[in-house]
């Protein structure tokens, strides 16, 4: 009876442990190690399209024959593209067999690069830079109209499949901040886009996300009227013509 019991409690601990541990997993922002699920895991059968094949063939002859794992990051992008947005280990395992290492060298960098996407994501994968330029000129808020637009949570997808909000650190776009980047899985790897979307104010995201949600295509860059590109509002007040050249190369013999 004691045995019973004690075998029921630990049954009982186990499964506690295992529902805390994927609840810990999906509130984490690093994602380090796996769990099988019935769509991602090793037993799944994944290979490159056939057109990817010739793009992973075009890739390998960028690198030496003996140093084929330097382009674990590029066929890992490809394969990414190729599955609607994210790596499931079987994919992981593809290119492990494409660059001849062992996988583990494979999950190393797939789960340090914050590029690759180790669940699903939306046809329309938007990420929000939250380093500190754009967090002072709003980017909490701009998360939060996003959020609160599409109706989940970050890191989750939309019902219909279109949308996922995540947050990507600086994206070098500090100028024009703040910013958001949408990563367009909707037509595979042939399609695929990934554009910045610059001076970002929370009328004009929600604008962005109905466009899309439209199959519209708009221009990436700045969304503020007033500017082009990286340039003043209004227009240069400075440095109005093309700077003079020397005189000469030679400024010594000047």
């Amino acid at each position: 009876m004691l045995a019973r019991l004690a075998s029921r409690r630990f049954l009982e601990i186990r499964q506690a442990f295992r529902q805390s541990s994927q609840a810990s997993r999906s509130l984490s922002t690093a994602l380090n190690y796996h769990l099988d699920s019935p769509d991602n895991n090793p037993d799944l059968p994944w290979e490159f399209s056939e057109a990817n094949k010739q793009k992973v063939k075009e890739i390998l002859s960028h690198y030496p024959s003996n140093y084929k794992q330097s382009a674990v990051i590029p066929l890992l992008d490809l394969a990414q593209q190729q599955h609607g947005g994210w790596l499931p280990v079987s994919a992981m395992n593809a290119v492990a067999k494409v660059i001849e290492v062992a996988p583990i060298r494979v999950y190393e960098v797939a789960t340090f690069y914050s590029m690759f996407n180790r669940s699903k994501v939306g046809k329309y994968h938007l990420l929000v830079c939250g380093t500190t330029p754009c967090m002072i000129r709003g980017s909490r808020e701009i998360e939060e109209t996003l959020l609160n637009h599409l109706g989940v949570k970050r890191n989750e997808v939309t019902s219909d499949g279109l949308f996922s909000v995540g947050e990507m650190e600086c994206m070098g776009c500090c100028v024009n901040a703040p910013m958001i980047t949408v990563a367009d899985y909707s037509n595979g790897s042939e399609g695929y886009t990934y554009n910045y979307y610059e001076d970002i104010t929370p009328k004009r995201v929600i604008e962005i996300i109905e466009m899309l949600r439209r199959g519209e295509k708009l221009p990436p860059g700045t969304q503020n009227p007033k500017r082009i590109k990286s340039g003043p509002e209004g227009g240069n007040t400075t440095l109005l013509t093309d700077p003079k050249p020397p005189p000469c190369r030679d400024l010594d013999a000047c």
